[in-house]
C-alpha cells in the first residue's frame, strides 16, 4: 500500500508537522509523525515578513530556508517510520503562509517553502501550492481541510462540527443528513491574538496552558467591542488571517478601553475565541464538536469552549481515530493523493470557487 507524507505549518509558525500515512476504506493508518521546531531567528524573520517588513532578498532567502526546514522534517519522519523513499508515493507540502488576501481586484494567497528543495532532498514527488488554483477559480483558497474532514469524519448518525484551533480557527459542518450541504469557513482568531498579546506583554511566544489568562477576568465591554468587528457577521464563504487579526488590530480596540490589566486582556481574548466560534455555528447546533489543532493543549480555552458550545458535546478528534495535532498534516497528505490521482481537493460550497478543482503543483523527484 502506498504511503503519503504530509507537511504543515500554520499561522502560529511554531513548528513544521510531518506525518507518514496510508489511506484505505475511509481510515487513516499512521506510520510515523514528527514535529520540527522553527529556529527562533527564522520564526522572528517570518513574523516580520508576514507584516510586510521584508525585502525581495529576505523573501527569497526565507523561501529557501523554509524549504530546507520542511525537507528536514520530511526526512526525519521517513527515518522514524523506517520506510524507503520508493515506498512513499508523494509529499504534500502546505508551505508557510506569509500573506492571505483572497478578495479585492488582485486576490492571492502566498505560501513559501521551496518545494523543489523538498523534492531534491527527499527524492520523492512533491505536491505544493495548494491554495492558488482555488483562488484563481474565484474561491477563498481556504479553508481546504473540509474536503478531508468530509471524507474521513462524516457520520450518518450525528451532526458533527470539526473545529481547528490554530492561529486562526476554522470549522467544518458535517450534517448527518446525506442530502444536506457540508460547509466551512474561518471563524476568526484562535491562538493568533492570544500569542501576539502574550509575546508583547511577557516576551513569551505563547501562554502555556492558559496560566496567565487564568489570572485575569473577562472584561465584557472589551469582549463585545471585539465581537462587533464586521468579519464575524460576514456571510460565508470567508477566510481570514493575521493580516486582519493582529497586534495592531488589538491595540486599536484597546484605545477605547484604557487602563485594563494585561492579564484581563489575555483572558478576554481567550473568551473572544470561544464566543466568536460559538456565535457562528449553525442552528440547530452540532451534536458533537470535535476539536483539533494546537489550541486543544490549552485547558482554559477548552473549558471556555465547552461552556460556549453547550449543549453540544466537546471532544477531541482523537475520538475519531486521529490525534488533534496531526489532523492538518494528514489532510495535506490526502490533498497530495487527490492531486496525483487527478481528483478535486476543494469544496466549492466552502471556498466559493466556481467548481471543483485539482489543487497543487507537482515537483517530480
Amino acid at each position: 500500500m502506498a504511503a503519503w507524507l504530509g507537511l504543515m505549518s500554520g499561522t502560529s509558525m511554531d513548528s513544521v508537522d510531518a506525518v507518514l500515512v496510508s489511506f484505505r476504506d475511509g481510515q487513516v493508518e499512521m506510520h510515523g509523525s514528527h514535529a520540527q521546531s522553527y529556529p527562533t531567528d527564522l520564526r522572528q524573520r517570518l513574523l516580520l515578513a508576514s507584516q510586510n517588513q521584508a525585502t525581495p532578498d529576505d523573501l527569497g532567502e526565507l523561501d529557501t530556508r523554509v524549504g530546507q526546514l520542511f525537507a528536514s522534517a520530511a526526512q526525519a519522519v521517513i527515518a522514524k517510520a523506517g520506510l524507503a523513499p520508493e515506498q512513499i508515493r508523494a509529499i504534500g507540502s502546505h508551505g508557510q503562509t506569509l500573506r492571505h488576501q483572497p478578495t479585492g481586484s488582485a486576490p492571492f494567497s502566498l505560501q513559501i517553502g521551496n518545494p523543489a528543495i523538498i523534492a531534491e532532498a527527499c527524492g520523492i514527488l512533491t505536491v505544493a501550492d495548494f491554495r492558488r488554483r482555488d483562488v484563481a477559480a474565484g474561491g477563498q483558497g481556504a479553508p481546504l481541510v473540509p474536503a478531508f474532514h468530509q471524507a474521513f469524519f462524516g457520520s450518518r448518525s450525528e451532526n458533527r462540527c470539526i473545529l481547528n484551533l490554530g492561529g486562526i480557527a476554522n470549522i467544518t459542518w458535517l450534517p448527518a443528513d446525506a442530502h444536506a450541504t457540508v460547509f466551512g469557513f474561518d471563524t476568526g482568531p484562535a491562538n493568533a491574538l492570544l500569542d501576539a498579546w502574550c509575546q508583547h506583554q511577557t516576551g513569551r511566544a505563547y501562554d502555556a496552558d492558559g496560566h496567565w489568562a487564568a489570572e485575569g477576568t473577562v472584561d465584557e465591554a472589551l469582549l463585545e467591542d471585539m465581537l462587533s468587528d464586521a468579519y464575524f457577521d460576514r456571510p460565508a464563504p470567508k477566510s481570514t488571517g493575521k493580516e486582519r487579526f493582529n497586534l495592531d488590530w488589538l491595540k486599536t480596540v484597546l484605545t477605547r478601553h484604557p487602563g485594563l490589566a494585561p492579564e484581563d486582556v489575555q483572558r478576554t481574548l481567550l473568551e473572544l475565541t470561544a464566543q466568536s466560534i460559538a456565535r457562528q455555528l449553525p442552528e440547530p447546533g452540532a451534536d458533537t464538536v470535535y476539536v483539533c489543532g494546537g489550541g486543544t493543549r490549552n485547558p482554559l480555552l477548552m473549558a471556555a469552549l465547552a461552556r460556549a458550545l453547550a449543549p453540544a458535546r466537546l471532544a477531541s478528534t482523537e475520538a475519531l481515530g486521529l490525534a488533534p495535532e496531526w489532523v492538518e498534516p494528514v489532510a495535506f497528505a490526502w490533498l497530495a493523493k487527490q492531486a496525483v490521482e487527478g481528483k478535486p481537493g476543494n469544496l466549492p460550497e466552502v471556498t466559493g470557487a466556481r467548481g471543483p478543482r485539482i489543487l497543487g503543483a507537482l515537483y517530480p523527484a
